[in-house]
Parts: C-alpha cells; sequence; structure tokens
C-alpha cells in the first residue's frame, strides 16, 4: 500500500471508479492523502496517474501513461530561472489566449499542464526530450518563434514532417 498527498482531490473522485478499474487498484481516501493498494507494479503506475492530476492534467490524460511507451516529466521553473518575476514566466508558456501551449503540444506530441511553478508533461518518451528543452528555452526567455523552428527542424529530421501542422500556424 503506498500514499500520496493529492491536491484536486476532487478530480480523483469524480473519477475514482474508473482509475480503479483501468488501473486494476484499491483507491482510498483520507482527507487529501490517497491510499493505493494492489500490485506493485500497478501502484507504480496508479501513483505517477495521481502524480499527474495533481499537476492539473484530467483523468482521461493522466490515464495515457498506462501506454508503454508514455511517460510522466515535471519541470520545475525555480529549478531553471533566477527570476523573481515568476508571473511573467508563466505568462511566456501559456501565450495569450493559450495559443504558445497549443502550439508547443501540437510540435512535440505532447499534453502539457501547469501548477504554480511546475509544468508536467505526458507524452512519448521519444518525444520527451525535445518537449522538455522547449519548454526550458521558454523559461530561460528565448523567442517563442525560435524554439517552435527549433522543434520543427528536429521534427522534419525525425521524418515527422507535417505540412498541415505549418499551414495552421500560418494561420494563427
Amino acid at each position: 500500500m503506498q500514499e500520496i498527498y493529492v491536491e484536486n482531490l476532487k478530480e480523483v473522485l469524480r473519477s475514482k471508479s474508473r482509475l480503479q478499474k483501468e488501473l486494476d487498484i484499491k483507491l482510498t481516501n483520507r482527507g487529501k492523502n490517497v491510499f493505493v493498494n494492489g500490485l506493485a507494479d500497478k501502484e507504480f503506475m496508479a501513483i505517477e496517474v495521481l502524480e499527474a492530476i495533481n499537476l492539473g492534467f484530467s483523468a482521461d490524460r493522466a490515464l495515457e501513461l498506462k501506454q508503454n511507451d508514455f511517460m510522466l516529466q515535471t519541470v520545475h521553473i525555480k529549478d531553471i530561472t533566477k527570476r523573481h518575476d515568476l508571473d511573467r514566466v508563466r505568462a511566456r508558456i501559456i501565450g495569450s489566449q493559450g495559443r504558445t501551449l497549443k502550439t508547443l503540444q501540437n510540435l512535440t506530441n505532447c499534453d502539457l499542464a501547469m501548477n504554480d511553478n511546475e509544468i508536467g508533461l505526458i507524452g512519448p518518451i521519444q518525444e520527451m526530450e525535445d518537449a522538455v528543452q522547449a519548454v526550458t528555452s521558454l523559461v530561460q526567455g528565448s523567442k517563442q518563434g525560435n524554439v517552435y523552428g527549433r522543434l520543427e527542424r528536429q521534427r522534419k529530421k525525425k521524418g515527422r514532417d507535417d505540412s498541415e501542422l505549418d499551414i495552421e500556424m500560418e494561420k494563427e
């Protein structure tokens, strides 16, 4: 049995039966402490899913972690930058009307969520390094256009050229 503190308890309770069924575990809670009971590997996966929900992902997105080639990565803004105006740093990642966040998600094939000074990424293992590099560059102050350009070059290098995505970005 493992225990995890969950800030977003409402989301966990709303999808408790689905989480128990899909992860093959038993969830109980005492306050915001959630107890996970099951086989060791199932408990590990459940803790990963609960951590993702804690970062702000919906239960549906967090359950993507069940796929073998998907992983959860957390980036702490304070570890990357020494700036004190963290609101401005968070705003750079979100962008105006969430456009930067959506574009990053499209270019990296990863889901992103922000919770205070943490950025959570869920995506394929092979895409994760590029996604973390892009988020780190934005936090450090790189221009969005430069980050997008680097992601597109890496995408072409890996042979996943999506001309439709380029057209969508030009419209924005």
